[in-house]
């Protein structure tokens, strides 16, 4: 089986992983949680596809949904042992994620045969957008417009992958998700910011 694809798997599980924990502690349905976990693991994925004009991945694979359901309804079973889910445990989620889905949107523009800067972007975005849509929908400010490096290591990881792709694909990969969940990581224990502007005299 294709080790992308396997990734893309994985990364879509990851991401309702972190869509479902959202949803218990906003407290919600099933139905709730199922939108949530959806939201997070496609989303961004699924504005990648349509910005590029190819069909969208999950339309001629059920697998998606399969992987989406199962990690939700684990994720369910875990947290009824659980009487709190601490906030960073769903940071961790949405930073492994990140990882993943930066390196595979960036990898998929590649195969497209768009300019390089161009995929960094499609990267940047299939990591990003799932997770602000989840974010949305549940009424919190999207962890990208938060202070804490966000959108910044999704970039650093998909413009090493670009530079490194031709190289090796695979060590690309690694190198690439390894960066960016580490800078993400780093972002949330030690609260690496970007400079904020602020007007003079305030």
């Amino acid at each position: 089986m294709d080790w992308i694809y396997l990734a893309d798997l994985a990364g879509v599980a990851v991401f309702a992983i972190a869509g479902t924990l959202l949803a218990f502690r906003k407290q919600m349905d099933g139905f709730g949680v199922i939108v949530l976990a959806s939201a997070t693991a496609i989303g961004g994925g699924t504005t990648r596809d349509l910005i590029l004009d190819v069909p969208v991945f999950w339309l001629a694979d059920p697998t998606y949904f399969a992987v989406i359901g199962a990690a939700a309804v684990s994720t369910i079973i875990w947290l009824r042992f659980r009487a709190y889910i601490p906030v960073n445990r769903l940071l961790f989620a949405d930073a492994l994620g990140i990882a993943f889905f930066t390196v595979l949107g960036a990898e998929k523009a590649l195969t497209m045969g768009v300019h390089p800067i161009i995929a960094v972007m499609m990267g940047t975005m299939t990591a990003v957008f799932g997770g602000m849509l989840r974010d949305v929908l549940a009424r919190d400010v999207p962890m990208v417009l938060k202070s804490e490096l966000y959108a910044t290591t999704c970039i650093v990881g998909a413009v090493l992958f670009v530079l490194l792709y031709p190289l090796h694909s695979g060590a690309a990969m690694v190198v690439a998700m390894l960066t960016t969940l580490g800078l993400r990581l780093g972002a949330i224990r030690y609260h690496w910011s970007l400079p904020v502007f602020k007007e003079q005299g305030h």
